[in-house]
């Protein structure tokens, strides 16, 4: 077997392939011999008509024909493996000799992953944070450690953002208690959006002993109504962060003093971004080298990708006992439209 390969304009190249007679007629050979088994010829068991008379029956070109769909993949198959031919779509093949008899050739155009040039990309520079932490990360991550030790304080102000408020709380719709939206003593950090935003907006400037009454959109996109709620301030209250000091230290860690625990927060910092460093820098390599490329995606390409995602799905679908179908059928979809999305 003689195969040469040629670039064509585009992402294709074509294969042109020639098998010699000789081996191709072993290959007929057994083509005919596929067909004296389904042809029923009267003075023969199945299997056992020569040849000459099948191909007085049928003709040389039947024969040839059950031969050339039978080898032509394995041919083409072991050109593209010759070459490396990383193939993203069907071939064009036209038989170019053998139909009627002499050696096999064939050219197949095949379309291929298209490969990106990368212009400029000598000159690319990355930046990458700096490794070591800094006096503002440390002091940062000492804030957090000390946040869980702080203290509440009462305060005679109106609340802000950060406060926590005592409040009793009711949430109705149409007069009805809200599961959930109704409770006594219940402590609320201002500016957390924990439920909905008007419930900030409307504690925001608020005193202990105030009464809020309000409406608010249910959270709910699905449910149609409206939320009305009826709030009483029972106390405000600041979080007061203890001292960075050595009690603090030996309160909060392992270390008797706060500059033991400073270094070893310092260490950690350092050593979590040492780890990150070189992740990021591979990262971001390839983002600034994406950015260089100007490459049109094949739509074959697009429709393999597609493909091969869906079946994924279906497979680990079927590995947790899930019907494929039928959970298309539960979320509205069918193939054409989950391809489209």
């Amino acid at each position: 077997v003689e195969t040469t390969l040629e670039s064509l304009d585009g992402d294709s190249i074509k294969l042109t392939v020639a098998v010699d007679e000789t081996e191709f007629e072993g290959a007929v050979d057994a083509a005919f011999k596929r067909i004296a088994r389904e042809v029923r010829i009267p003075g023969f068991r199945p299997g056992k008509a020569p040849r000459k008379l099948l191909e007085a029956r049928i003709g040389v070109v039947a024969g040839r024909q059950e031969a050339l769909q039978e080898v032509l993949p394995d041919y083409y198959g072991k050109a593209l493996a010759e070459y490396e031919v990383d193939a993203i779509d069907q071939p064009e093949i036209e038989i170019t000799g053998g139909v009627e008899d002499g050696p096999l050739t064939f050219e197949a155009v095949v379309p291929i992953r298209p490969r990106a040039n990368v212009a400029g990309h000598g000159s690319l520079r990355l930046e990458i944070e700096a490794i070591e932490a800094s006096e503002d990360d440390v002091a940062e991550q000492l804030d957090t450690i000390r946040r869980q030790y702080a203290s509440l304080v009462d305060v005679d102000r109106a609340a802000t953002d950060g406060d926590q408020v005592t409040i009793d709380i009711e949430g109705t719709v149409d007069g009805e208690a809200v599961e959930g939206l109704t409770t006594s003593n219940y402590l609320y950090e201002v500016g957390a959006g924990a439920v909905v935003p008007e419930i900030d907006e409307n504690l925001r400037g608020t005193s202990a002993g105030d009464t809020l009454e309000f409406d608010a959109e249910h959270p709910d996109e699905e449910e149609d109504a409206t939320l009305s709620f009826h709030i009483e301030v029972r106390s405000v209250q600041e979080r007061v962060l203890p001292e960075a000091d050595d009690a603090f230290a030996a309160d909060a860690s392992e270390f008797a003093t706060i500059d033991e625990l400073t270094a070893d927060v310092r260490e950690r910092i350092t050593a979590m971004r040492r780890g990150q460093a070189g992740m990021m820098a591979r990262d971001r390599a390839a983002q600034a080298v994406a950015d260089l490329v100007d490459l049109d995606i094949p739509a074959a390409l697009v429709e393999s990708e597609i493909a091969g995602r869906i079946n994924d799905m279906a497979m680990r679908m079927q590995s947790q006992g899930i019907d494929f179908a039928a959970y298309m059928e539960a979320m509205g979809q069918d193939l054409s439209t989950m391809r489209d999305t």
